[in-house]
């Protein structure tokens, strides 16, 4: 099986954050992709309107993909992040079965664009970190496409 187009699913994770800026969200996006390289879910962030600081979009499609999939089927999918997961979020995909994750913006670079922003205090702990915890294998790629990552921040956050 080749290797998948990570950037062009990265990029699509990067359209998904920008939907949810435009919908008066903030700015990141998740998607699921099988070994087949189908897109199989979709999640904006799902902060606002209920300021679930849980809301993280990668949480939120890993508890949708749990829900949907056997952890033996996510075994195959990749989660693709407009960000590095926080520790919450790799939790999530760990205990989903996902066994990919792969990013744009990092932990450490979102952690100086949000600043003290009290909507995003981010945990500056690596996804690789929490993921090399567990006791089964993810392999992680990233940053990826960080530059287009950030981006997506300009201005979110002032």
């Amino acid at each position: 099986m080749p290797e998948p187009d990570h950037a062009t699913f990265l990029r699509g994770a990067y359209e998904v954050a920008r939907r949810a800026r435009a919908r008066g969200n903030h700015p990141f996006g998740a998607t699921l992709v099988d070994g087949d390289g189908r897109v199989l879910m979709e999640q904006e962030n799902a902060y606002h309107p209920d300021h679930d600081m849980t809301g993280h979009a990668e949480r939120v499609l890993m508890t949708r993909a749990s829900k949907a999939f056997r952890p033996a089927e996510l075994r195959s999918c990749t989660l693709y992040s407009s960000a590095e997961p926080c520790a919450m979020c790799a939790g999530a995909a760990y205990w989903a079965g996902v066994g990919r994750v792969v990013y744009g913006l990092s932990e450490a670079r979102l952690k100086r664009i949000t600043g003290e922003h009290p909507e995003n205090p981010t945990l500056d702990l690596p996804c690789r970190t929490v993921l090399a915890a567990g006791q089964r294998a993810v392999e992680v790629i990233g940053p990826l496409l960080e530059e287009e990552g950030a981006a997506l921040h300009e201005g979110a956050w002032g």
